[in-house]
């Protein structure tokens, strides 16, 4: 099996360290810095590791924080296999079980 790389984000620690535990929290000091985001997307970006994060918020993240990039976001050797995306062919998955059903109409009619 080899070895793939992994990123662990640690904008989470990083927030109750700074006694912010909701993540509306966050709202604020972004909008501070010209970063409107919406509350999901706050939420998806503290709670969820971001595949895309545009760079200048990256260091508004540091600056608020004050911390380094690599205390926010840390490359790491995982033993899963990274995921895959969908390829133009994909492997057929089994059809439901068929389940026979019996159709009763109302009696008088």
């Amino acid at each position: 099996m080899t070895k793939e790389l992994g990123c662990r984000w640690h904008l989470r620690n990083i927030m109750a360290e700074h006694d912010m535990f909701a993540t509306t929290d966050l709202v604020p000091h972004l909008a501070t810095r010209g970063v409107h985001l919406s509350r999901e997307q706050v939420y998806r970006l503290v709670t969820r590791t971001p595949q895309r994060l545009r760079l200048d918020t990256f260091a508004d993240l540091c600056h608020i924080f004050d911390v380094g990039v690599e205390d926010l976001i840390e490359v790491a050797v995982t033993d899963e296999p990274a995921r895959k995306k969908a390829s133009g062919t994909c492997a057929a998955t089994p059809p439901p079980p068929v389940r026979r059903t019996t159709i009763r109409r109302p009696q008088g009619l």
